[in-house]
């Protein structure tokens, strides 16, 4: 059975040692992906203090960023978008933001049908309210 790793300039630098993705036979694993840019790391739509909280951050240009990071992996994998089977979100602030992500997640996913857990998490590695972590297929 294949186990191949999967590494692309399309979507943000992994933060620690894993891959983007992982085949695995006819899966493939998406490490937890977020909205920051692959050009230079940078969160849309975010600001910081002097002190790095936030004071402001677009949860529309997060997801926006976010799915397309998803795809540009998806497709660096030999995958796509109708492929997938399964997501995982997570957001920070689920009271706030669920609203907003669960429309524009329809605009995306509508057709593709995968199954979704979506969770509250206190906060992420970066200064970011969503990350994704899925799996698809590969034909």
């Amino acid at each position: 059975m294949s186990k191949e790793i999967v590494h692309t300039t399309s979507a943000a630098t992994p933060l620690g040692a894993y891959p983007h993705a992982r085949k695995v036979g006819n899966l493939l694993f998406l490490s937890g992906i977020g909205p920051r840019s692959a050009k230079d790391n940078s969160i849309p739509g975010l600001e910081l203090d002097a002190e790095g909280h936030i004071v402001k951050y677009d949860i529309e240009a997060e997801c926006h960023s976010v799915f397309a990071n998803v795809k540009a992996v998806l497709e660096a994998s030999g995958s796509s978008w109708d492929k997938i089977v399964d997501v995982t979100v997570f957001l920070t602030n689920m009271k706030k933001d669920f609203p907003i992500y669960n429309k524009i997640y329809a605009e995306y996913f509508t057709s593709v049908q995968a199954c979704r857990t979506t969770v509250e998490i206190k906060s992420l590695p970066t200064p970011i309210a969503i990350e994704l972590k899925v799996i698809a297929t590969i034909d």
